[in-house]
């Protein structure tokens, strides 16, 4: 019975079919590739702050960003423990927290 039905359809509607489930196919396979990736806008950093030596000692990873790319500024993205959120530091800050990070197993040493 079901055959039958479909026999009675035209080849215009089987065309139509089928180029909705092309479509479905292809909106689904992007909404795939942009959730998997990190396709979404990039974070910038819009402005910079000072951060006090207590906080820089907490910094557990940071990262640089330029301005040659997507973004407009130089900062330093650092990311403090027990923070959700990164600070967006002055670059010239890294100087200081190489040589904090440096000096930490040396102090934890003496103790």
């Amino acid at each position: 019975m079901v055959f039958y039905a479909l026999k009675t359809v035209s080849p215009l509607c089987y065309s139509a079919i089928m180029d909705l489930k092309v479509v479905l196919v292809l909106a689904f396979l992007s909404a795939l590739a942009i959730t998997s990736t990190n396709a979404s806008i990039p974070r910038c950093c819009i402005g910079t702050k000072m951060i006090t030596r207590k906080l820089l000692l907490k910094v557990d990873r940071w990262e640089l960003q330029y301005s040659d790319g997507i973004c407009d500024i130089d900062a330093l993205v650092v990311h403090i423990k027990g923070r959700r959120k990164p600070v967006c530091v002055d670059i010239r800050m890294q100087a200081l927290l190489r040589r904090i990070k440096r000096l930490q197993p040396q102090q934890s040493k003496r103790i």
